[in-house]
């Protein structure tokens, strides 16, 4: 009696792997997935919208692109690359997550992420708050002085501005001075403690990147390039990220 070969189903072409493979020939090879669940045991986002990265991990294997696309989840993902970090077999779960993020079109992304980007994009400052150099200029200066006078041993404090060939270029997150700008302060003193040779850039300053998270390659581009020319500009020697 010959035996009878049961077929479940033709394999849904996936067009995702295919883009996978060709940008990460070693991090990108979802067959060495061991479904050991290391990925999803430190991973910040596990559990939201139902997902977690092995899960991810599965449905991309599985050819499943329209539902991943649709998943909330990659970007929930913050991309803290915990999960290469003790993933035996190395896959790059970011990378595979932020190009998810780039197949799902510009304008139905989360419009918080956009909204920030795309304000970002439109100023020198790179902020995401909207908030122009001049401004930027009033606010610093304007809190310094207060610490200043209110605080006599931090009479010397400076936080300077566009100061040439200083060690540090030192960016800002975004909100703080136009929200909280006493956030700013700790930052300041403790870089007046320890001698610091530093400066804000009036362009380049806002420090987070949300064109990143966006997925938008051109925008992201834009706006490291605005503070790495600003950066250039004054003769510094590092960037010192702080978001």
């Amino acid at each position: 009696m010959a035996e009878e070969v049961i077929k479940l189903g033709g394999k849904k072409k996936s067009f995702f792997i295919d883009k996978v493979k060709e940008l990460l020939p070693e991090g990108g090879n979802l067959n060495l997935c061991l479904t050991c669940g290391a990925c999803s045991s430190g991973c910040p986002a596990t559990g939201l919208a139902g997902m977690d990265p092995r899960k991810f991990l599965r449905m991309a294997a599985l050819g499943m692109d329209d539902e991943i696309i649709k998943s909330d989840w990659p970007w929930m993902c913050t991309l803290c690359q915990r999960c290469i970090y003790v993933c035996p077999m190395k896959i790059d779960i970011p990378q595979l997550v932020y190009n998810v993020r780039t197949l799902r079109p510009r304008e139905e992304r989360p419009k918080g992420i956009l909204g920030s980007c795309d304000m970002a994009i439109k100023n020198e400052s790179c902020s995401a708050m909207g908030t122009p150099p001049d401004d930027f200029i009033f606010v610093v200066e304007d809190v310094l002085e207060e610490y200043q006078e209110a605080q006599p041993e931090f009479k010397e404090m400076l936080a300077p501005l566009d100061k040439k060939g200083t060690q540090f270029f030192l960016n800002q997150n975004s909100r703080e001075p136009v929200t909280e700008p006493d956030e700013m302060v700790p930052l300041w003193k403790i870089l007046h403690l320890a001698g610091v040779d530093w400066t804000y850039g009036s362009k380049g300053w806002g420090g987070e990147n949300y064109c990143m998270f966006l997925a938008d390659d051109k925008s992201w581009e834009k706006i490291v390039q605005t503070q790495t020319n600003q950066c250039h500009e004054l003769g510094c020697s590092v960037y010192l990220n702080t978001e």
